[in-house]
């Protein structure tokens, strides 16, 4: 397993590119934007307080492009300031919607009537990926938990995420160590392949729907209790095709993600002992 991690790791790096994102100045507020069309005219966007926000850049300034509300109507202001931003090669602005997409087109217009060899060809897709360690508690319902004993777990996230099309959706590779304790003797080491589904997406806060989708778990344990009534001990692997449920939370901090997961919530035909699920971990992710 940590070969094939290894290697994951190594064609993810082979194509990894990162949207450009810089810190700029506009109006006396400092704004981190990203990059979409760079050119004469460039195109800067981001997400600021769960809000779409764009901005013109020619030369050394910056405009904000705006669309307000007055009684009722759009005031359409980033119509004129585009006019004004292309007055030297004029684009018509009529069909233009305050969209990344349609900014986008014109802007790249405006750019080939400068430059005639300028292009912006946009790649169909960007992988990027973050790595995290986690640690928490779990109380194994999966597996026969007399006593449903909490015990402590720790582990690495792998994930990768497409940031041109699926920037909602990623695949997460977990490896996960439970511990056993002197009340109840499990031990297991899984790794399962995992879907997640960001529901909730903003700058700094991304909430997700995590599908546990294969795992294989190779475990033991020395309080089994056999037929005849005697306690013994057991051990194997097991590989498994199935869909657990959890929740998570991404929390943008510092230069990665805080996470937090409620794991293994619900699973599809499996046996869970009557047991109420107690699995929680913790961690913290970068961007590789």
């Amino acid at each position: 397993m940590k070969r094939i991690l290894l290697f994951l790791s190594f064609i993810l790096l082979a194509q990894l590119q990162i949207f450009a994102q810089e810190t700029y100045s506009v109006d006396g507020q400092s704004y981190s934007l990203k990059t979409e069309v760079d050119g004469s005219l460039t195109l800067l966007w981001n997400t600021i307080d769960g809000d779409y926000r764009y901005f013109a850049k020619k030369g050394n300034t910056i405009t904000e492009l705006k669309n307000s509300k007055t009684n009722g109507r759009y005031q359409e202001e980033f119509k004129e300031a585009l006019q004004l931003l292309t007055v030297d090669n004029p684009v018509h602005t009529d069909k233009v919607n305050l969209t990344l997409s349609s900014l986008r087109e014109y802007v790249n217009t405006y750019n080939k009537q400068v430059d005639p060899s300028f292009s912006n060809e946009r790649p169909s897709i960007k992988l990027s990926a973050r790595l995290g360690i986690f640690a928490g508690v779990s109380n194994a319902i999966f597996t026969q938990n007399p006593n449903n004993t909490l015990l402590p777990v720790a582990g690495i996230d792998f994930e990768l995420i497409d940031e041109v099309k699926l920037k909602r959706h990623s695949v997460v590779l977990r490896l996960k160590q439970t511990f056993g304790n002197d009340e109840f003797q499990y031990n297991a080491t899984q790794a399962s392949l995992n879907y997640r589904l960001k529901f909730v997406k903003t700058e700094t806060l991304d909430v997700f729907l995590n599908t546990k989708f294969v795992s294989y778990t190779y475990s033991s344990r020395d309080d089994f209790l056999l037929n005849d009534g005697t306690l013994g001990s057991d051990s194997g692997g097991d590989f498994t095709a199935h869909g657990i449920f959890g929740l998570g939370a991404d929390y943008k901090l510092g230069n990665g993600y805080l996470f937090f997961t409620y794991n293994d919530i619900v699973g599809i035909g499996l046996d869970s002992h009557d047991s109420f699920p107690v699995d929680f971990t913790v961690g913290y992710k970068l961007s590789l």
